[in-house]
């Protein structure tokens, strides 16, 4: 299991924009997504891969972090589990 944090999206982006966003970039789809709001100025979500290593996971995530998409500037960042 791996998790990307995606951060920077645009307000009102629906799941399946990301999903379809991360799989024209190579990304296989998420099996699920929690959206992170905040103040509203830098909306995130967490994506969750089950069958997708963190290694692999970070090779992909290089083609989207810092990327503009729908006005944004993206920022993404895999998330290592601590006592892994």
């Amino acid at each position: 299991m791996s998790r990307l944090w995606l951060v920077n999206i645009e307000p009102g982006t629906s799941d399946e924009e990301i999903r379809d966003f991360l799989v024209k970039y190579g990304f296989p789809p998420f099996d699920s997504i929690e959206h992170e709001e905040g103040d509203g100025t830098r909306p995130a979500a967490m994506l969750t891969f089950d069958g997708l290593d963190p290694t692999a996971l970070g090779q992909l995530q290089e083609r989207v972090h810092n990327m503009y998409w729908k006005k944004r500037k993206l920022g993404a960042q895999v998330m290592r589990d601590r006592f892994a």
